[in-house]
């Protein structure tokens, strides 16, 4: 049961912005990175991470967690660690020259759901198998469910 449940936070945390990017469209969509360049002149994040992505998902992430009966911190870490998994993800892809939004098998999913349970582990005193679980489970559904909402014109991309 604590698997489905952080499968269920991680999955929130990481579903919500896509959710409200197209609820608002264009509405309060305040690049993270402010427009501004790494050194190596590219972006920081790219134009797809914002603020209203990351604050939507942590305050998502945290009423799910309350509504799971976790106390409302484990909601708030898991929300913004796994933003900042995330935010890893696409900081390194920006230096492998990727464009915003194009996937990149594994780095696109593991970063944001091994992060927050490793922050969280000691706490829930989650096992290795436990994690793997929640991870494997995550990243190979993400890809499945991924495709459902391009299907239902949620998300842009297939993946």
């Amino acid at each position: 049961m604590l698997i489905l449940k952080l499968l269920i936070l991680v999955t929130v945390a990481n579903g919500t912005p896509v959710i409200i990017k197209k609820l608002l469209d264009q509405d309060l969509d305040l690049a993270l990175d402010g427009g501004l360049n790494f050194f190596d002149g590219r972006r920081l994040f790219g134009p797809s991470k914002t603020v209203r992505g990351v604050v939507s998902a942590v305050v998502a992430t945290t009423l799910c967690a309350m509504l799971m009966d976790f106390e409302w911190f484990i909601g708030i870490v898991i929300g913004s660690v796994s933003m900042a998994g995330d935010l890893f993800s696409s900081f390194i892809k920006r230096r492998l020259k990727m464009p915003p939004s194009s996937m990149a098998l594994g780095l696109d999913q593991v970063p944001e759901s091994l992060f927050p349970l490793l922050v969280v582990q000691p706490m829930l005193t989650l096992t290795v198998m436990d994690i793997t679980a929640v991870v494997v489970i995550f990243s190979v559904g993400g890809l499945l469910i991924s495709r459902i909402l391009y299907k239902l014109n949620i998300r842009d991309r297939p993946y």
